[in-house]
């Protein structure tokens, strides 16, 4: 009965944590009491059934805790709501917008941003954001300064998998991935550029392959492109004949990869999700030797947002809402391998102890932790999906 007592005062506890050290924080009150009674028209990816099904949670507690009604606008590509956005700017619409909260990624954030398209300096008001880890890059998105105009609720990182049975020793770092792929021929590969995963790969070996790192935070020039990336191609030329089908051709999905380690077909996968490996491994997909891991240096690192545009309707609750997608409870509800499996943004060392240690126990159980580096500049990926399709995509 104790243990009941203690679970149902943990959950409340974390329900009224936003509110508790806000206590006499006018503003926040306020928006609460404006957010109650509003729809906001969440705009996500709508192509993981886990992911929909986390959010048809969380508009059960919006509704329930806040009174407010979630309407999940499920979509293929975030670049369509962006196009809407735009649309209806160009149209007059400066209020009473169709996008109340837009899951975004670092390009879209930006050509939002860039056009005045989102509303500033709400992000680092919101009461759970006290809880947020500052060790990740939860102030820029894709090098970009956020000002406040996004507020962070998942993170992932590039990881490789691989099976750990008969003693195998994975690489650590880009030099020994080289060495293995030179051990072990045709038993290596990476999903095909454009695939989101692939150019993370390709940006990956450029961060730690590159003589000028720091040039990675601002737009590629005319001048700087061919020596920065240099060492990169240098590197991916002497790789490509080691791989599975001599690099002539590559695995379209990171899926795809996941499978043809499980057939032995491959020694390795990629991913960008930490907890994936659990994930297969519960699926029986991959045995329980199966690991995550990475370079020793660090692996390219991320962390995903939501975004209010400035002509948003229902801008109150859209920040309860993000406010609600910080909070323990949700942090910790969604970072369970069974539920979602998405990192979490929250540093558990500021919780207090019994949430902290329920968000440590989601964990990963078969990952190598590594520092997270940051992602170059936004136009960067675009310059190097060019020149990789150059060199490599007609073979």
């Amino acid at each position: 009965m104790r243990g009941f007592i203690c679970l149902v005062y943990t959950l409340l506890f974390s329900l009224s944590l936003s509110a508790s050290s806000f206590a006499g924080t006018t503003d926040w009150q306020t928006l609460r009491q404006q957010a109650k009674g509003q729809t906001v028209y969440f705009n996500a990816w709508g192509g993981d059934p886990a992911v929909n099904s986390y959010l048809d949670w969380v508009a059960g507690e919006m509704k329930q805790h806040y009174g407010v009604t979630l309407k999940v606008v499920r979509l293929a590509d975030a670049a369509d709501a962006v196009k809407r956005i735009q649309s209806e700017y160009r149209a007059g619409r400066k209020d009473n917008g169709s996008v109340d909260l837009l899951w975004v990624n670092g390009e879209n954030f930006h050509t939002l941003k860039q056009a005045g398209l989102l509303k500033e300096g709400w992000a680092w008001e919101l009461p759970n954001w006290r809880y947020v880890d500052q060790k990740k890059p939860v102030r820029e998105d894709f090098s970009q300064p956020t000002e406040g105009a996004e507020a962070p609720w998942g993170s992932a990182q590039l990881m490789f998998i691989g099976n750990a049975q008969s003693g195998m020793v994975f690489p650590r770092k880009a030099s020994e991935l080289l060495a293995f792929a030179n051990a072990h021929p045709g038993k290596l590969s990476y999903p095909r550029p454009p695939d989101f995963t692939g150019t993370a790969f390709i940006e990956q070996l450029l961060i730690v392959l590159t003589g000028n790192p720091e040039a990675l935070r601002q737009p590629p020039t005319a001048a700087n492109l061919q020596q920065v990336t240099a060492p990169l191609w240098g590197y991916l030329d002497k790789l490509h004949p080691l791989l599975w089908r001599e690099g002539k051709t590559f695995p379209t999905t990171p899926a795809r990869m996941d499978r043809m380690l499980a057939e032995g077909e491959l020694l390795m996968s990629m991913t960008f999700n930490p907890a994936h490996v659990d994930n297969l491994i519960g699926r029986k997909q991959l045995p329980a030797t199966a690991q995550a891991f990475g370079f020793e240096q660090g692996m390219l690192g991320n962390v995903h947002f939501v975004t209010i545009p400035a002509n948003a309707r229902a801008q109150a609750g859209a920040q309860v809402l993000a406010n609600f997608l910080m909070s323990p409870q949700a942090q910790i509800r969604k970072a369970n391998p069974a539920i979602w499996g998405d990192t979490t943004i929250l540093d558990s060392a500021m919780l207090p102890p019994s949430l902290g240690e329920q968000l440590n126990a989601q964990k990963p159980a078969h990952l190598q932790t590594v520092p997270y580096l940051a992602e170059p500049h936004a136009a960067w990926v675009n310059a190097l999906e060019k020149e990789w399709l150059q060199r490599y995509g007609a073979k």
